[in-house]
């Protein structure tokens, strides 16, 4: 992953104090990969910053931001830009969601999960793509959801967002084909993270029930890199959810619909 000159290829990762995010991190450090990460928790990234070193990351630049406020992405960019950093690659992991009925939720709260779910990663993608199409290379990587198939009653702005990104991924790599910059959407099913407790779906029966292949991060973000190294546009992880995501498009619209609207209720 060196450029023409030897010089590691340098990453910025959102959302990488924990989670998915983290082990995204982790994996590119032992590659030997240059690293922004950013997350809103300065200590978390402190702390991972140094573990991240410890595995092989040559730089590790630490950069708290709040990427859920009016304007937050573009002073992510400004941020690198006064540094004098331009990422090769942009890994889009930051990410929230609201469980219960939409009308329920505070304004406040689902404006900031649009903001984060949506125009951050479009915004990053829209100021960092340019300079890596002139290098002809590089890569943005997409943390959707296997619920970007899927309509998502109990948890619809979230849901919503997950699709965006998804088809937003897709339309995107068809226009950069041919460039040396690809885009991959990742579309894990239910993983072992903090997400859930954010965002209060750990007593759902998506959650509780013993059917659910719930994943460990580690192996979702090997899956990540897997298929970002053979430039795959779409990356499910694991075989139940691949499966899931196919019966989800078989299934009737109404029965989908009941269903999901289910799992997504309280036990």
């Amino acid at each position: 992953m060196n450029d023409d000159a030897g010089t590691p290829p340098l990453v910025l990762a959102t959302g990488a104090s924990t989670g998915i995010g983290l082990e995204l991190a982790r994996r590119l450090a032992g590659r030997g990969v240059r690293l922004v990460i950013s997350a809103r928790n300065a200590a978390r990234l402190e702390e991972a910053a140094g573990a991240l070193r410890d595995l092989g990351a040559p730089e590790v630049t630490v950069v708290a931001a709040d990427l859920g406020v009016p304007g937050g992405a573009h002073d992510l960019v400004e941020t690198l830009e006064r540094r004098g950093l331009s990422p090769d690659g942009l890994v889009n992991n930051a990410g929230a969601g609201i469980a219960g009925p939409f009308v329920a939720a505070p304004p406040e709260r689902i404006e900031a999960i649009v903001r984060l779910n949506v125009e951050a990663p479009t915004t990053l993608a829209r100021r960092l793509l340019p300079a890596m199409i002139a290098r002809r290379r590089g890569f943005v990587l997409n943390v959707a959801s296997t619920a970007a198939f899927l309509p998502g009653p109990g948890m619809a702005v979230y849901y919503a967002t997950k699709a965006f990104l998804l088809s937003w991924s897709e339309a995107l790599a068809e226009e950069l084909r041919g460039t040396g910059v690809t885009v991959t959407a990742l579309c894990p099913g239910p993983t072992r993270t903090e997400f859930q407790r954010r965002a209060g779906m750990e007593s759902t029966r998506l959650m509780r029930s013993r059917m659910m292949a719930t994943m460990d991060a580690g192996p979702v973000a090997d899956a990540a890199l897997a298929g970002l190294d053979r430039r795959r546009r779409v990356v499910i992880p694991g075989p139940a959810n691949r499966l899931g995501v196919l019966a989800a498009r078989l299934m009737p619209r109404t029965l989908l619909l009941r269903m999901v609207a289910r799992l997504n209720r309280d036990t």
